[in-house]
């Protein structure tokens, strides 16, 4: 694989590949400069319409790294010019206390894009929830009308974390057609959406899961490698095709001898980046993509809202 295509507006430059290490794929970089882009497309669409893009979060329960990560999403949300609206519910809420926020935030024109943070806690029906919002509003694109819209390759609103995927390899591989691709894990959230995408870009995807046999072997053909399973360090240099693009979607903590915690992903890094052509570092890899694709999102959803029409 060759390094970052220059053309592209999101990457600084083509980088010198370091013999027998893979180049790294800066997310965080290319995260602050399309949240860049998004704040100037804001400002525009302010002066058009005199209409700040508006995006509602919900958080119900306490859970310590989903308020962290919310938080982060509305430091990020004011950074890209539009408004906010939290909504911190306790772990007691009713499924009928939340699905009428749901129906009052869909109501609400200052709205325009629904985020409920998951996993959501006790009896609360994620499906139900989910599917509530209206799939205008539907910014992490997990509804059944837009995953329907994506499986069918019609437009509509692409989960946040398959997108910035998919953005940071068309940055950094171009053109992706005719590739072998393999994505290990099938979630709803990540690994099936990311098929679809791959597909449209005309990969040939093959998509690795719990029941597979040899999922090794199938991942040692793939010129994409997209690792989206939570099973840290899943992946080890055997299991990567010399030269691939290697993109690790998981993250989890842990503690260290001395008592401090660190990131890690799917893939074992350290192993991954003396084979792997490029790789996603974790973390500063697919996470800040994952929010400045939440940004984007609730930017299209507005200009269908108020336009009419969605982005191209």
């Amino acid at each position: 694989m060759t390094g970052p295509v220059s053309s592209d507006p999101h990457v600084s430059g083509t980088q010198p590949h370091v013999r027998g290490e893979a180049l790294l794929i800066d997310g965080k970089g290319f995260a602050n400069r399309l949240t860049q882009d998004i704040a100037e497309d804001v400002r525009a669409f302010y002066a058009r319409h005199q209409v700040t893009p508006g995006l509602a979060v919900v958080l119900v329960g306490n859970d310590p790294a989903s308020e962290v990560y919310v938080r982060n999403k509305a430091l990020q949300t004011h950074r890209a010019g539009m408004r906010s609206f939290m909504h911190m519910l306790p772990e007691t809420t009713s499924q009928e206390e939340l699905l009428a926020l749901i129906a009052r935030l869909n109501a609400d024109p200052e709205i325009h894009g629904i985020l409920v943070q998951l996993p959501l806690p006790g009896d609360l029906d994620p499906v139900a929830v989910t599917n509530a919002i209206d799939p205008r509003k539907d910014v992490d694109g997990l509804g059944v009308v837009n995953a329907g819209r994506l499986a069918l390759g019609l437009p509509g609103i692409v989960p946040c974390t398959p997108l910035g995927c998919l953005l940071l390899l068309k940055a950094y591989v171009g053109e992706l057609r005719g590739l072998n691709a393999v994505v290990i894990g099938a979630s709803n959230l990540v690994g099936r959406p990311m098929a679809q995408l791959l597909l449209r870009e005309g990969c040939t995807v093959t998509v690795a899961h719990i029941d597979t046999r040899d999922p090794q072997a199938l991942a040692r053909q793939a010129d994409i490698l997209v690792v989206a399973t939570g099973c840290r360090g899943l992946v080890g240099a055997d299991w990567i095709k010399p030269g691939a693009t290697v993109i690790d979607v998981g993250i989890s903590r842990i503690r260290l001898d001395n008592g401090k915690t660190r990131l890690v992903g799917d893939v074992v890094f350290d192993e991954a980046r003396h084979v792997a052509g490029q790789i996603t570092p974790v973390p500063g890899g697919v996470g800040p993509m994952t929010i400045a694709c939440l940004l984007r999102n609730t930017m299209q959803a507005a200009r269908e809202l108020v336009e009419g029409v969605g982005t191209p």
